[in-house]
């Protein structure tokens, strides 16, 4: 298990912001930490990093507690901050450099991780330029590559692709795919439930301070319904295939506008083939079918009766 984190308390006066959490993030995985402001993930990142104390439970990094194998989690651990944690007076290079520095590489070794690093982030050419000349978009890279160069066993991403566009954006999550098929374990924060449902094999979601749901994307919609859509766009319509689709077994509601009908179903019924043969029937052609499921935001709608931005 890489990160262990048992029964976590913090307390702010008589605030609770973390009560009694409990997550375990495996080794390989990209576990996405989600949670509307205020629900609580911040603090426990902050907590995670070693930069504020807690009030009790335990917490373990590659089976060693945070508090009493500091250096050797540290050590272990990079951090990508929301806020750009890189020296504007540095260039890329030497801010390369500075980190790989920190985190104990030296000599030859260091060389070769800040030649690795710049390559894999796709800088190698801006190693010579200062951050005031790289787009949003570098600079973001930047921030993860200070973040990896120690090649870490874990990546704590707080929200990496805010405020950048869509080329960069998609440079990054393809990098951290890459990074984690690597063997890197990465802790994902962001506001895009897409990059969420692109890269993280696991999702754990916070509010009030405590754990409201967890699995994968699939697991997760399924806690919230079981109804999917399908959506048929067909050449004709008339009124007996509309009702002989509505007593078709588990369908919920079948509607129509023009050409095309809506079916509201539960997926724990296998209507497809069903649909298809009353259609042909019917001697009606079907130009396009298409299924609808639950997004992850109506998920996270559902159980924080807030969307991720508020």
């Amino acid at each position: 298990m890489i990160v262990e984190i048992n029964d976590l308390v913090k307390r702010y006066d008589d605030f609770i912001a973390v009560d009694n959490v409990n997550i375990k993030v495996s080794e390989g995985e990209i576990l996405g930490l989600l949670g509307p402001n205020g629900a609580g993930k911040t603090t426990i990142i902050n907590v995670l990093m070693g930069l504020i104390s807690f009030n009790s439970g335990t917490i373990k990094v590659l089976e060693k507690d945070i508090i009493k194998f500091e250096d050797f989690v540290k050590k272990n651990m990079g951090i990508v901050p929301q806020d750009l944690a890189i020296y504007e007076d540095l260039t890329t290079w030497e801010n390369l450099w500075y980190f790989g520095k920190l985190y104990g590489l030296k000599g030859e070794e260091l060389k070769k991780s800040i030649e690795e690093a710049l390559k894999f982030i796709g800088l190698s050419d801006k190693a010579k330029e200062y951050p005031k000349k790289l787009s949003v978009g570098m600079k973001r890279r930047l921030n993860i590559g200070c973040a990896l160069v120690h090649k870490p066993k874990l990546i704590i991403m707080d929200e990496p692709t805010v405020g950048i566009d869509p080329q960069s954006r998609n440079h990054i999550l393809q990098s951290i795919k890459e990074l984690n098929r690597r063997g890197t374990t990465i802790i994902y924060t962001t506001h895009y439930m897409d990059e969420v449902e692109e890269i993280c094999s696991r999702i754990v979601i916070i509010d009030n301070g405590r754990v409201i749901a967890e699995g994968d994307a699939e697991r997760l919609k399924s806690m919230v319904s079981t109804d999917e859509i399908m959506m048929l766009d067909v050449n004709k319509i008339n009124f007996t295939l509309i009702d002989n689709l509505r007593n078709i077994q588990g369908v919920k509601m079948c509607e129509y506008d023009r050409n095309r009908i809506r079916i509201t179903f539960d997926k724990r019924n296998k209507i497809l083939s069903r649909v298809i043969e009353i259609i042909n029937e019917k001697e009606i052609e079907i130009l396009s079918i298409s299924i609808e499921k639950p997004s992850l935001e109506t998920v996270f709608l559902n159980l924080t009766g807030r969307s991720l931005r508020e």
